[in-house]
Order: structure tokens, then C-alpha cells, then sequence
């Protein structure tokens, strides 16, 4: 496993939370980090800005560049990758972790935002894999990696939030079928999902509130296992849907306390969706 000095990484979302939290693990290898995001302004409930992330990149070593982003506009995205090449001459991963998230039923969820799902979901992997492959073409160890779930039809995942479910599923779907297309290029495509709930804003405030980040893990893990994924082998790793944990574990980690959200707490954090018992 090499590191990702000056290797130069989009990260979509990236203003805070596993976006954040990657940007800076792969920064202190001393990697170029493209903040893709839409929160320039601070925002009264959800802390972070792209500015905010791209100072913390440069404090802790690595190279920012700061691009305010919808990943529902094709010539945002053109423009973001456009931009990061002109700063850092080429592209070498794209990491897809922007998303949107409603847990309702299909009768419970409005059209406009069934299609925000769909569109900051599983359509945005479209948009900015395809933006960027002409450059991760030319790249010595080219990544994709989107932040999605394994495939599974078990109806309790069905039931009560198809909606989110199949914009979750079709990020996958989409990987897997991209992970097949771009083996020819040696362009590695892979999934990667944590084993039990993180510490993020979506937690917090769309899944349940601030009394549930005591169950959650931080998002460090989910950078961690990223890291890992970034600096393998792209002929070695591509077509995976990967757990964080069992990913770490297979990498040599044993301990996860570290990892705690709450390190009071002394129960075992809560699975996250779409992870069987």
C-alpha cells in the first residue's frame, strides 16, 4: 500500500461530516483535495463550509482547492473537474459521498423529494464519474469510490423507504456496472458502507436527534477505510461492496474503541441500514 502524496481526490460534500473527515486523512498523506460542495455560507444547524473544510486540508498538510458544487447540475460538475485539473494538472480518485436521505414510505414521501434523492443519489454517481474518467484514465492508480450499500432485497428494507432504498441501490447497481465497463481502463470502481451508524447531521437530524450520536461511531472510520480503498491496488480492489469494519479488519485493525462517538458509552454502537444482525 503506497500513500496519496500528491495524488489529487474529488470528494462531492465534503463541506463536513465523512466528507470532511476524509479530506483531512487523505490531506496528512500530503494529497491534493478538491472540496465539492454546495455550503459556502454557515448554516444555523449543520456546521461547515467548503472554505472551512479547504483551510482545515492546508493546516494538516495537503493542498485545497474549494469549488461550490450542486452534483444535480452536469455543468457544475464539468466545471468543478475542470477547475481541478487547471489547479493540480489531473485527476486520480473521485470519491461520491454527497447524499440525500429521507426514511419514508412511498406514500409518505412528497415527489420533490423522492426526486432530490434520486438525484443527489444515484444520478450525481453518474455525472461526476463520467466528468471525471477522462483524466483518471491517465492516472497510475485510478479510484471511484461511492458511498452505498450492499445489494440486498430483504423487505425490511423495502417497506418503509423504498424511495431512499433504491437511490442508495442504484449508486451500487451503477459502481458495480461501472466497475465491470472500466476494467479495461484499470480503473477501479468499489462501495463502501459503515457496519454501524456515524456521527453526521443526517443522523442526528433525519434518522433520529442528538441523543442517538451516543450509538454512532465517528466519521474517522469511514475515512479510514477509504484510505485504505485509495491507496490499493486499483487492478487488485474494484467491483466490492465493502464494509468499513470488516474492511479494516481484513487491513490488520483490531480495535475499534478508538473509533467511539461517545467513549462513555459502554454498549455496542448501532447497526446502520441495510447491515443484517
Amino acid at each position: 500500500m503506497a500513500d496519496l502524496s500528491g495524488k489529487t481526490i474529488v470528494i462531492t460534500g465534503a463541506s463536513r461530516g465523512i466528507g470532511r473527515a476524509m479530506a483531512l486523512k487523505f490531506a496528512r498523506d500530503g494529497a491534493n483535495i478538491v472540496v465539492a460542495a454546495k455550503s459556502v455560507k454557515p448554516h444555523p444547524k449543520l456546521a461547515g463550509t467548503i472554505a472551512e473544510t479547504a483551510a482545515a486540508v492546508e493546516q494538516v498538510g495537503g493542498r485545497a482547492l474549494a469549488v461550490q458544487t450542486d452534483v444535480r447540475s452536469e455543468d457544475q460538475v464539468q466545471a468543478m473537474v475542470a477547475a481541478a485539473v487547471e489547479a493540480f494538472g489531473g485527476i486520480d480518485a473521485l470519491v461520491n459521498n454527497a447524499g440525500a436521505i429521507s426514511l419514508t414510505t412511498v406514500e409518505d414521501t412528497p415527489p420533490k423529494r423522492y426526486d432530490l434523492m434520486q438525484q443527489i443519489n444515484a444520478r450525481a454517481v453518474f455525472i461526476c464519474s463520467r466528468a471525471v474518467l477522462p483524466y483518471l484514465k491517465k492516472s497510475d492508480n485510478p479510484h471511484i469510490l461511492s458511498l452505498c450499500p450492499p445489494l440486498s432485497l430483504a423487505p425490511r428494507w423495502l417497506r418503509d423507504h423504498a424511495p431512499y432504498t433504491l437511490s442508495k441501490y442504484g449508486m451500487t447497481l451503477l459502481s458495480m456496472g461501472m466497475a465491470e465497463e472500466f476494467r479495461r481502463y484499470r480503473v477501479a470502481v468499489n462501495c463502501l458502507w459503515p457496519r454501524t451508524i456515524i456521527a453526521t447531521a443526517a443522523i442526528e437530524f433525519a434518522v433520529g436527534d442528538r441523543s442517538t450520536l451516543k450509538y454512532c461511531r465517528k466519521p474517522d472510520i469511514m475515512a479510514d477505510a477509504a484510505h485504505a480503498v485509495l491507496t490499493s491496488c486499483a487492478r487488485e480492489l474494484t467491483g466490492q461492496c465493502l464494509i468499513d469494519e470488516g474492511f479494516l479488519r481484513d487491513r490488520g485493525v483490531t480495535d475499534f474503541s478508538p473509533y467511539a462517538n461517545d467513549p462513555d458509552f459502554a454498549g455496542q454502537p448501532h447497526l446502520d441500514l441495510f447491515i443484517a444482525d
